[in-house]
């Protein structure tokens, strides 16, 4: 771990000349490389000098100690004991800052949330969750940025997506990709009886177009009137728009903006992000297994977190965590959830199995 400190340290150096280079801050894609890097190095490069500095406390007092006696020999001793025990502190600190960084560390999301088993319930479920996301962003300081909607009949969401914007918004939101179940007695029982449903989440690290560059020969664009919920005409101009990728079959739709360049716009962010994340996926090997392993069918037992309304219960099934504060987590307090999360990832990670 020690050997690659000097390294690093060199390379915080360059990347501190480049953010000062008028060339790398007229080229945007070079300045956001940069930016990221420099916020990587830079708590590691902190670290490592408050290492040093320990080090040399350290050296000095042990120096001392053989010349000295009586009171101050204790109170060597006591230094001693306390750089030790503050080296250890930021080996430990070295070694989490070391791991393998997440390469969308730092990227908006795209969040994707479907109606799935459960009929209308379902997409009342997905509305809870778009909810809950959205108090959750604004807790955490993070933008929202409202993207499409296909609202159901009685109110919930058929699809809902929408941007979150922010420095943590991956690191964040990372986790909350795949199935989420609910027990609850819908609306929709006359009978009291509790029903079991689903919705399904999708998580995408946005793409800027120095990431992916869309050709338009690779591109299918189709405008259409847009409609609400019984295909009612909510407009008379053909601005909603359909964006087929070619190479990929990859469709995506936008209708929620008046205007057809500002659904155009959101509909190629949409894309963008979900070929960057197949791209993604394949480099890690996982190919069309990565998306899947978010979303599953859909199913009742293809869940990732359970929500259970009669027990004010919440359980996360992927690190066994339960909480009974469902009230709170739905306001949009999912810290406990998140953290847990974050810190099975490390735990792992440390471990070698990441």
């Amino acid at each position: 771990m020690l050997d690659r400190l000097p390294g690093l340290e060199r390379e915080y150096e360059l990347v501190l000349a480049q953010l000062a280079d008028p060339d790398v801050i007229a080229d945007r894609a070079r300045f956001r490389d940069a930016s990221r890097r420099h916020r990587e190095l830079e708590p590691v490069v902190l670290a490592a000098r408050e290492r040093r500095r320990v080090e040399g406390d350290l050296g000095a007092a042990k120096e001392m100690l053989g010349e000295a006696d009586g009171a101050e020999r204790a109170e060597l001793r006591r230094e001693l004991e306390t750089a030790e025990g503050r080296l250890a502190e930021i080996d430990e600190e070295l070694r989490v800052l070391l791991l393998p960084r997440d390469p969308n560390d730092g990227r908006n999301v795209i969040v994707e949330i479907r109606g799935a088993e459960g009929g209308e319930e379902g997409n009342l479920w997905a509305r809870d969750l778009h909810d809950m996301y959205l108090r959750f962003a604004e807790r955490s300081g993070l933008g929202v940025e409202p993207l499409g909607s296909d609202p159901s009949g009685m109110g919930g969401y058929n699809e809902v997506s929408f941007l979150v914007k922010g420095e943590r918004a991956w690191t964040l939101l990372k986790f909350e990709g795949g199935t989420h179940r609910v027990q609850r007695v819908p609306v929709t029982e006359s009978q009291g009886r509790v029903h079991t449903s689903t919705a399904t989440v999708t998580v995408l690290p946005e793409a800027e177009e120095v990431d992916v560059q869309l050709e338009e020969k690779d591109l299918k664009v189709d405008v259409y009137r847009s409609t609400g919920p019984g295909g009612q005409s909510v407009n008379t101009t053909d601005s909603a728009v359909r964006i087929t990728h070619l190479p990929t079959g990859m469709v995506v739709a936008m209708q929620d903006e008046k205007s057809q360049i500002q659904n155009r716009a959101k509909a190629l962010a949409v894309l963008r992000a979900r070929i960057l994340k197949a791209e993604q996926d394949r480099q890690a090997a996982e190919a069309s297994q990565a998306r899947k392993s978010q979303v599953g069918a859909g199913g009742r037992a293809d869940k990732i977190r359970t929500y259970n309304y009669k027990e004010n219960r919440v359980t996360d099934h992927r690190i066994g965590l339960t909480l009974y504060k469902l009230d709170k987590v739905l306001a949009g307090e999912l810290d406990e959830l998140v953290d847990g999360l974050l810190a099975d990832e490390r735990a792992r990670q440390l471990a070698g199995e990441e």
